[in-house]
């Protein structure tokens, strides 16, 4: 019987439905536990041994090596990891991503697990429907674990029969008589699948199957394997391209971790695969055919990554020296792009929060760096030097607007994401709160033009207008530090938000009080009526200032209490 189009693209079909379901299992994971990856990934990375231990930990849960990657990569983009530390739980993903084959080998191919997808599918669908996020995060990860071995099943049914296409096994076996360079030709073409496809799962599955079927030879199913190692390090390296140079590194010690990984099994590949065939044939008892070689390329994939990763565990300082190398820190990298966050990590959504949380932190600290520049420019007496400070102002204040942008965006291309529902939420009070932190800058920029205008008077305020001006900043300035500190406190941490509301209080009675004296001080004839405006515009705009950051602080103070409920 000939194997037709419409046959290869029910093939085709079959591994979309297999990509599709781990898409979705692993998404349900993630969103599942997301939080708790988050401390794990930021509490369990104390040395490289808890590191890699954190690294397999995870792999296994979410079942995708690229997704722990490209976090891995944006939490070094974020500051959250270091490079070192970044080094280990990669290195634990490899191992991790291991558990993919193993479940494929025992379950897809001794038990018809594709029989009971369709009850799976009966139970998942109640949860998937439910109203509680965390109930349909469950029913997501039953349908993608359900349609991923309905994919493997129907990936088994719609392979090509090579005894009955005997031309099809002739074009493969062109490859496979080649002596070693058959191995290096089979490493490169599982580096080129994975790389297309983007996922190593996958491969592995499509690797199982040809094994099992006998196309190709349990050795150039190794090969393959390995090959998959370096091609699923491409997702994340393409993450890594809007990173900063942290991230980039990072990404670069994946790639290379892996390659010296395969350079050494390949200089002991024959000695190696006999050791993995013995331990299948003699320890595990696996005497069927399709079977023992299911085995035997699931135990050499976790032999490889194990072996990689006890070997070089103790060269993590010296990857580390050979990124930093290759990839070195330009004098030039970007003052004001953003630091933390960049377009091209946002595989995994509930985790790129935490890097807009960040994010916003600088942006509140860059608002207090300019309303700092604003009351120094107050008794700026140089043209020059007021000329450079007004300009460095208003150069902060565009910054301030590209960021309200960028980070806004940024949120909002996170939101499309499949987000728990509390996240949505998180994520609708970081949107205030940096177009309130923008607003801030606006009124830095308003009170730095107002002291240029009144600069251009020729006059000065008297000694009394100084001494208002100068209390109404410093309880400015202390509203501010008081936003920062709720703004960067841990997620756990308490701080009270009541000393930014009664600085708040303290703003308004004392503009309030100063508005009318400052009618009687005009009428006194203690100083004119243009002078009079000035000033109370600046003490106007402070106590605007101070509103601006009271709704900073509400905004911020909702994100924790949604998180605590």
């Amino acid at each position: 019987m000939e194997y037709s189009f419409y046959d290869f693209l029910k093939l085709l079909g079959s591994l979309a439905l297999f990509l599709y379901g781990m898409k979705i299992m692993s998404e349900g994971l993630q969103k599942f536990a997301g939080d708790r990856l988050r401390t794990i990934l930021t509490a369990m990375t104390t040395n490289r041994v808890t590191g890699v231990l954190t690294g397999i930990l995870i792999t296994a849960l979410i079942q995708s090596s690229s997704a722990t990657t490209v976090m891995v990569v944006s939490f070094v983009n974020a500051g959250l990891l270091t490079l070192s530390q970044s080094i280990g739980v990669i290195m634990g993903a490899n191992v991790g991503t291991t558990v993919t084959a193993w479940l494929i080998s025992v379950f897809g191919f001794k038990v018809d697990i594709a029989a009971f997808a369709l009850p799976l599918l009966a139970i998942g669908i109640p949860l998937l429907f439910s109203q509680k996020s965390t109930r349909k995060s469950i029913g997501e990860f039953i349908f993608g674990f359900s349609f991923l071995f309905m994919g493997l099943s129907y990936l088994q049914v719609y392979s090509p029969d090579l005894g009955k296409n005997p031309e099809m096994l002739a074009f493969v076996q062109e490859w496979t008589d080649l002596g070693f360079l058959s191995i290096l030709i089979f490493v490169l073409v599982g580096a080129v699948i994975t790389m297309i496809v983007q996922a190593s799962a996958a491969t592995m599955a499509i690797t199982l199957i040809m094994c099992a079927n006998g196309w190709i030879s349990f050795e150039l199913g190794a090969a393959l394997a390995m090959g998959q190692n370096i091609g699923t390090t491409i997702t994340a390296n393409l993450a890594a391209l809007t990173g900063n140079t942290q991230a980039r590194r990072a990404a670069l010690a994946h790639l290379l971790f892996n390659v010296f990984g395969v350079i050494m099994v390949l200089v002991v590949f024959h000695p190696f695969t006999r050791c993995v065939s013995w331990f299948v044939a003699d320890v595990m008892h696996q005497t069927d055919p399709a079977t023992r070689v299911a085995f035997e390329l699931s135990a050499f994939h976790t032999a490889f990554n194990v072996f990689n990763v006890l070997l070089l565990i103790w060269f993590v300082k010296a990857i580390e020296r050979i990124v930093c190398m290759l990839l070195p820190l330009k004098d030039s990298d970007e003052e004001y792009r953003l630091r933390f966050i960049s377009r091209g990590l946002l595989s995994t959504a509930e985790l790129s929060i935490l890097e807009a949380r960040k994010e916003i932190h600088l942006f509140a600290e860059r608002t207090h760096r300019m309303f700092g520049m604003v009351k120094d420019l107050l008794h700026t007496e140089k043209d020059d030097d007021f000329n450079k400070l007004f300009s460095r102002i208003e150069k902060y204040e565009n910054i301030s607007d590209s960021m309200e942008l960028e980070i806004a965006n940024y949120l909002n291309q996170v939101s499309e994401g499949r987000l728990s529902s509390e996240s949505k939420l998180q994520i609708r009070a970081m949107l205030r709160e940096v177009t309130e932190i923008e607003s801030i800058g606006d009124s830095c920029y308003n009170l730095a033009r107002t002291i240029s205008r009144k600069r251009q008077t020729n006059k000065d305020f008297t000694e009394k207008q100084y001494g208002h001006v100068h209390f109404m900043m410093k309880l400015t300035d202390d509203a501010l530090s008081q936003m920062i500190k709720v703004v960067e406190r841990p997620e756990n941490q308490i701080v009270d938000v009541n000393k930014s509301f009664n600085v708040e209080n303290e703003i308004n009675n004392y503009r309030n009080q100063l508005k009318n004296q400052n009618i009687l001080d005009v009428n006194n004839k203690e100083y004119d009526y243009q002078m009079g405006v000035y000033y109370m515009d600046i003490i106007a705009e402070c106590e605007k200032l101070g509103d601006y950051v009271v709704n900073v602080v509400e905004a911020s103070s909702d994100i924790k209490e949604k998180k605590a409920s």
